[in-house]
């Protein structure tokens, strides 16, 4: 049985992918700060699917918790096939509106977070010519959308990057590009989501679903949803001001 491990897993997309790859016989590598969510999880998804739940509670963004699972994914005892880089967040408020720290924070999570672990995986996946790394992204990549937007296009653009350096190793590397979905971050950002329209918002388990069939046909960029491919499409064609004004205040404040 392979192996997956996944951050940010308790919640949303990170939990979508569990549920699916426990579902299809992976054993899994949970990894979030509450350590209570992640135990109650991996119970379930062990008794529900028998497969093996493994815990590892950490915080990316200090340098403790990223080396924490750094050493994991280093660990070629017990090899990880799937790396889904999906921990993260949103900060309420435009720029000079957010707190430094709390940017610094994201920057930490978003980008050195993806850095570290997915160099830590892919040698041992290189090694044994086989392997995948999704590092969950967002269409925000797409419009100027101030830190979190910028994060964001960062990870498509090193994931993109990477997966050419790695052509013919066996590896498949991939950025996830989704728009709204139902999941906790909104909340959880302390932004209200009402006027987000009902069409816009994407159901986590389809995403997910979609997401798959993308790695296995070796895509590097899945955009889940003909919606937000036509959005992906219209973005590199419409005025970058226009852009900016309208994803600065969509779903931010």
């Amino acid at each position: 049985m392979t192996t997956a491990l996944i951050t940010g897993a308790t919640a949303g997309i990170g939990a979508a992918f569990a549920r699916r790859l426990a579902a299809d016989g992976h054993n899994l590598v949970l990894v979030a700060r509450d350590e209570k969510r992640l135990n109650e999880q991996a119970t379930e998804l062990h008794d529900r699917h028998g497969v093996e739940a493994e815990v590892l509670r950490a915080d990316l963004a200090d340098d403790e918790g990223i080396g924490a699972v750094e050493a994991r994914l280093s660990d070629r005892t017990q090899p990880v096939d799937l790396l889904v880089n999906n921990a993260g967040f949103g900060n309420k408020g435009v720029f000079l509106e957010v707190t430094m720290a709390d940017e610094l924070r994201m920057l930490k999570v978003h980008c050195e977070a993806v850095l570290r672990l997915t160099s830590a995986a892919v040698p041992g996946m290189r090694e044994r010519r086989r392997g995948g790394v999704v590092n969950v992204a967002s269409v925000a990549a797409f419009v100027p959308r101030g830190t979190y937007g910028a994060s964001k296009a960062w990870v498509v653009q090193f994931t993109q990057g990477a997966a050419k350096d790695l052509e013919g190793s066996g590896l498949r590397l991939m950025a996830l590009c989704p728009g709204f979905v139902r999941t906790e971050f909104h909340e959880r950002a302390g932004m209200p989501a009402e006027n987000i329209p009902n069409w816009l918002w994407l159901d986590a388990d389809k995403l997910v679903t979609s997401a798959l069939k993308d790695l296995a046909r070796g895509k590097t960029i899945s955009v889940p949803d003909p919606r937000y491919k036509a959005f992906s499409g219209l973005a590199k064609l419409a005025p970058r001001g226009a852009l900016g004004r309208a994803s600065s205040g969509t779903g931010r404040r």
